[in-house]
């Protein structure tokens, strides 16, 4: 996983959410979650982390703009 830039968290609302999950269809699941409530970079890939359990993938929102329902 690449490392997070200053960018990506540079002004209150922005965040990076790291999901860690169990296998390649649950973490992209949880990502789209997030997607239908805030505006969401998703990733396109899983990633596996040696050593580590589960698979993992980062996403970037804007919590200042959140979605209609």
């Amino acid at each position: 996983m690449g490392t997070i830039n200053e960018t990506h968290v540079a002004e209150p609302g922005l965040a990076v959410v790291e999901v860690i999950a169990a296998d390649d269809d649950t973490a992209p699941a949880v990502q789209q979650l997030l997607a239908t409530r805030w505006a969401t970079a998703t990733a396109d890939r899983t990633t596996r982390e040696p050593g580590e359990p589960g698979v993992r993938l980062h996403c970037y929102l804007d919590v200042r703009r959140e979605l209609a329902p």
